[in-house]
């Protein structure tokens, strides 16, 4: 018996092989399931889905399947259609509409340790008692400073819905105990108008940062402060703005255009065309515009940049925008999650769109601009002969990609040395500039007026201060590295000091349109009109 037992032992491994071959040729003789395929247009994916529910070999995830599958789904349509998951959907949102939830502050985290810049007036940190200078340690009971945590993580702690409560702990001055605080959140605005001033008697000034739900009333306040002012001339800047509401940008064009002046019109396959017109009712039909554009202008900014040029009514100055010329519809779903999706194109009053071509390296755009010399050359931007357009006044204006300025403005390299590079590694300058807020804590919050942070800074020795701190931190300019960077370097850290004052951004921007080559353009441009 025991002989027989070794013997199938031997033979049964050659057994099973055997059997098993058998089958998988049963299996591979056997005839593939033929599955119909219809012709409507959704039928194969559809079947796809179907098969894999009725015979994978797993269970299935479908709801992490489908999130993973509908981003790539909107990408293969256009660059810009988009699927945002609830949490994304929010954000986007949020920048949006104008306000969000949270305690309302501004701040930044050198060294690891948030550092409050400002409070939003009227919100609920300054409702309970915090000050800029402040830093915050600790948010309900966990440590947040010097461990190096993310700022996008930090936001999350400090946001929430409103009416909820937050326990922050903050070090102050000099005391050696945080000092506790709770924090009821709320709506807190955001503001889209980042300044609005008068740059000279005559000359107004303002940037806008999106076309957000609020940007066009923020607008008209803003307006109306500087007509109160003398207003004759304004700089609109929409550097940087990637766009927003359309609605925004009409109403900001109506300010400016003539009655029946076209400002837009949009068209698509599903929908029909619809043009939009300026009433006359604009109140700034009589002021010298200027629109400063550069290559993240995009979307809403190149419509207004677009009926502008287009209807000859101002000049267009900076770099070529962006190139997106394309109409996206919010569509949201019961899970709170929505799409963004592209239902037509628009086009500037003289007939051209804007779009630049899709292209493998669409993403990489910006970059090839930049190697292609575009940033510093004028003659370096590309130009479609067959997309030529003319204006009513004869300019000729081009379609294809972007809006083309009328006023070229390279890229700044005036003070830029090695040591200013490596200074802005290590964002010197904003370190600097809190050292040099906590040692005049006391006077910065006296300070009210622009005037008075004037006369502030000037007192203070900011050129020797950075130098030594420069070299406290392992960088010293070389010879004549100094002088070539210092008014430059001086600027930007009595900007970036003004910001620890209730003027915020009323502060920093005066300062750093000093040096801002786009500007002074402009304020030659105004000087040679007026003689």
């Amino acid at each position: 018996m025991k002989k027989f037992i070794d013997r199938v032992s031997r033979v049964l491994p050659a057994i099973t092989m055997l059997l098993m071959a058998l089958l998988i040729v049963r299996m591979c003789d056997k005839q593939p399931r033929k599955v119909a395929v219809n012709d409507h247009k959704w039928d194969k994916l559809l079947l796809i889905l179907d098969q894999i529910e009725q015979h994978y070999v797993d269970s299935i995830d479908y709801k992490d399947i489908v999130e993973s599958t509908l981003p790539h789904l909107m990408r293969n349509l256009d660059p810009h259609s988009v699927y945002l998951p609830p949490k994304e959907l929010e954000v986007a949102d949020e920048s949006l509409t104008g306000n969000f939830s949270g305690i309302g502050i501004q701040f930044n985290v050198p060294n690891d340790t948030v550092v409050v810049i400002n409070v939003v007036p009227g919100g609920p940190s300054e409702r309970a008692g915090l000050l800029s200078g402040d830093r915050i340690i600790t948010v309900n009971g966990e440590n947040i400073a010097g461990v190096k945590m993310n700022q996008d993580s930090i936001v999350k702690r400090l946001k929430g819905p409103r009416g909820t409560t937050v326990k922050i702990g903050v070090k102050r001055d000099d005391l050696e105990e945080l000092v506790p605080f709770t924090i009821k959140r709320d709506n807190i605005p955001v503001k889209t108008v980042d300044v609005s001033y008068m740059i000279n008697d005559t000359l107004g000034y303002i940037k806008l940062s999106k076309f957000a739900r609020t940007s066009y009333a923020e607008i008209r306040e803003a307006l109306e402060k500087l007509n109160e002012r003398g207003v004759r001339s304004l700089i609109i800047d929409l550097r940087d703005n990637t766009g927003g509401y359309l609605d925004q940008a009409l109403l900001l064009s109506n300010e400016f255009l003539a009655e029946d002046q076209l400002i837009v019109y949009m068209d698509g396959l599903h929908r029909k065309r619809q043009d939009f017109y300026a009433d006359g009712k604009g109140t700034m039909q009589n002021v010298n515009l200027y629109v400063l554009i550069n290559e993240n202008s995009a979307s809403s900014s190149e419509i207004f940049a677009g009926a502008i040029q287009d209807n000859d009514r101002g000049t267009i100055v900076g770099r070529r925008s962006f190139g997106k010329g394309l109409v996206q519809e919010p569509i949201y779903f019961t899970d709170k999650s929505g799409i963004r999706l592209t239902v037509a194109r628009f086009y500037t009053p003289t007939g051209r769109c804007i779009q630049k071509p899709y292209s493998d390296d669409y993403q990489y755009d910006i970059i090839e601009r930049y190697q292609h010399g575009e940033m510093t050359v004028a003659d370096s931007i590309k130009r479609n002969d067959s997309l030529k357009f003319i204006t009513p006044a004869g300019k000729v204006v081009y379609g294809g990609g972007g809006i083309i300025p009328d006023i070229f403005v390279p890229i700044d390299t005036v003070g830029v040395t090695n040591f200013l590079i490596a200074v802005n590694r290590k964002s010197l300058q904003v370190k600097y500039s809190i050292k040099l807020a906590d040692t005049y804590r006391a006077q910065l919050r006296q300070v009210k007026s622009f005037e008075q942070l004037e006369e502030l800074t000037r007192s203070i020795d900011m050129e020797e201060g950075f130098l030594a701190f420069a070299k406290e931190n392992g960088i010293v300019p070389k010879e004549g590295e100094w002088q070539k960077s210092r008014d430059f370097i001086v600027t930007q850290l009595k900007g970036l000091f003004g910001r620890y004052t209730t003027l915020d951004d009323d502060a920093f921007y005066p300062y750093i349109n000093r040096i801002d080559n786009v500007i002074l353009r402009v304020i030659e441009e105004e000087k040679t009109k007026n003689n």
